[in-house]
């Protein structure tokens, strides 16, 4: 069954950030990720919910995308998003 990670974010640092958005696609490849949504502002269109930015990953199943997060690589990189983003990340199933 696919897995989708959801990220909701605001960039605080953007010359901080670039190298987090330069290198993680790579980590998202090694893992059968793709993107779905890559940055894009949302328009709200009920509820109180006000993201900046939104990010939506498909992978494989929930272990692949288990993988891209436990990835020991990639820990700077999610670090580095930690430092220049105010952010939030779900994972949730898909249908099959």
């Amino acid at each position: 069954m696919k897995a989708y990670l959801v990220l909701d974010f605001a960039i605080r640092d953007l010359p901080g950030f670039l190298p987090y958005a330069a290198r993680i696609p790579a980590f998202i490849e090694k893992h059968g990720g793709t993107y779905i949504v890559q940055g894009a502002e949302p328009t709200v269109m009920e509820g109180g919910w006000a993201p900046e930015r939104m990010v939506i990953l498909q992978f494989p199943s929930r272990q692949h995308a288990k993988a891209f997060l436990d990835d020991p690589d990639a820990q700077a990189l999610f670090d580095l998003r930690h430092r220049t983003t105010d952010s939030k990340l779900v994972l949730v199933d898909g249908c099959d």
